[in-house]
């Protein structure tokens, strides 16, 4: 993998992270179209940069995480994902990771989820989004982050599952966008940190010069990605990212077939 490449992916992680689109299933796309090999070392790429994405919120909602409160519901919501992820770390990074044809079903079948739920889903107005956090209960909580667990499988997206299980319990979903950019921090760090104890001995001194400019790229698009998904879930559903799911398999999988 190049730096360019590196500067590409990153791009697209920062873009796709909070949409839900799925990051994930994009950096495999991206990277089959890119022709980078599918090696132990793109796939700890995969998932480290993730964390460069991440790193936005803390920047950009530094304040939430000195409310205690709001921090036992992260940690609440953080505890399904910890253990199924401690669980399935191996299959999912063996068998998941870079599997385009996974990632294909997973981005369709969740575009139909999605403007399904849509359609079905109605919801009360609602004030501005920094005031609607706390109203989140330890049980909904708890509730997104079994959905989030979901996310294992690339294609899904952590952030449509985590918006969409908030959603179905209950919460506004003003609320659960921003609870959903909170409980990535605790998951992607601790995603992050488990594949660098398994596989950081292993990165040469080039392969670590080429994560740190991924994880520095996806960081700062990440920053504009959040602000645009905030201002976009006040006036807008998410249908159009269901349409863009579906679509993008298809197409992907006529290119396959062809």
């Amino acid at each position: 993998m190049t730096w360019v490449d590196a500067l590409i992916l990153g791009v697209v992680e920062g873009v796709t992270e909070f949409l839900p689109i799925s990051s994930t299933g994009h950096l495999i796309l991206a990277s089959t179209v890119l022709g980078i090999p599918t090696t132990e070392f793109l796939k700890s790429f995969q998932i480290a940069i993730q964390l460069g994405a991440i790193c936005a919120v803390v920047l950009l909602y530094w304040r939430s995480f000195l409310n205690v409160s709001l921090l036992q519901k992260i940690a609440i919501g953080f505890i399904p994902t910890a253990i199924i992820g401690l669980i399935f770390y191996s299959f999912v990074k063996t068998y998941l990771l870079g599997n385009t044809t996974v990632v294909l079903i997973a981005l369709f079948v969740g575009g139909i989820a999605l403007i399904v739920f849509e359609l079905l889903h109605k919801e009360k107005p609602h004030p501005a989004l920094e005031e609607e956090t706390l109203e989140i209960t330890h049980w909904q909580a708890l509730c997104v982050g079994l959905f989030q667990s979901i996310a294992m499988i690339p294609g899904v997206s952590r952030s449509a599952a985590t918006i969409v299980g908030g959603l179905l319990v209950g919460v506004r979903r003003t609320s659960i966008v921003q609870f959903s950019f909170l409980l990535a921090v605790p998951t992607m760090a601790a995603a992050t940190g488990l594949d660098i104890v398994k596989s950081a001995a292993l990165f040469s001194a080039s392969e670590v010069g080429v994560l740190a400019v991924g994880f520095v790229t996806a960081f700062v698009v990440a920053v504009f990605s959040m602000k645009f998904l905030v201002q976009f879930v006040r006036t807008h559903t998410f249908i159009p990212f269901g349409i863009y799911r579906i679509i993008l398999s298809v197409a992907f999988f006529l290119l396959i077939l062809l």
